[in-house]
C-alpha cells in the first residue's frame, strides 16, 4: 500500500538570543505578538498553553483588513529546546499539518530549526514558506 508523500518545509535561523529567550518568544503571547506572521500581517491576539495537550490560538490581521486565525494542540513541549504542535487554519480545519521548532545553543546564539510538514498540497507549502520566512525575519529583528 502506497502512502501519500506530503510536502514539507524546513528553515534554520541563527538568532542573537539564548534558547530560553527564543522559547519565551514562542510561548508568551505578548512576545509572540511582536513577531508572528508574515511582513504584511500583525498578530492581534494569542492564547498559548504550552504543555502537552495544551492548545494555542493566534489571530492575525492582514493589511487588507482580513482576519486569519490558526490554532492547534501541543504534542511535545521541552522547555527551551523543542515545541511540536498541530497547525490548522480556522478556514480549513480539516487540513491539519505539524510544526516542530527545535532550539540549539551555539556559543552566544541559538540555532532555530523549523520543520512544517504534512501539508495538504504543494501550494499550501509554498504559501507557508512565504509566511514563515516573514515571521522568521521579524523574529531575527526582535533579537537584533
Amino acid at each position: 500500500m502506497d502512502q501519500k508523500v506530503t510536502p514539507s518545509l524546513t528553515m534554520k535561523r541563527r538568532l542573537n538570543a539564548t534558547p530560553a529567550e527564543v522559547y519565551r518568544a514562542w510561548t508568551q503571547p505578548e512576545l509572540l505578538a511582536r513577531w508572528f506572521g508574515p511582513e504584511n500581517v500583525t498578530a492581534q491576539s494569542a492564547e498559548i498553553d504550552p504543555r502537552v495537550g495544551g492548545r494555542y490560538r493566534i489571530v492575525m490581521l492582514g493589511t487588507d483588513g482580513e482576519l486569519h486565525q490558526v490554532s492547534g494542540t501541543y504534542h511535545e513541549v521541552v522547555e527551551n529546546e523543542r515545541l511540536v504542535f498541530d497547525w490548522a487554519w480556522v478556514s480549513t480545519p480539516e487540513r491539519v499539518s505539524r510544526v516542530t521548532v527545535t532550539l540549539k545553543p551555539d556559543g552566544d546564539v541559538t540555532i532555530l530549526t523549523l520543520l512544517h510538514e504534512q501539508f495538504f498540497d504543494t501550494d499550501a507549502a509554498t504559501r507557508h514558506t512565504r509566511g514563515w520566512t516573514g515571521s522568521m525575519d521579524k523574529l531575527e529583528r526582535l533579537f537584533a
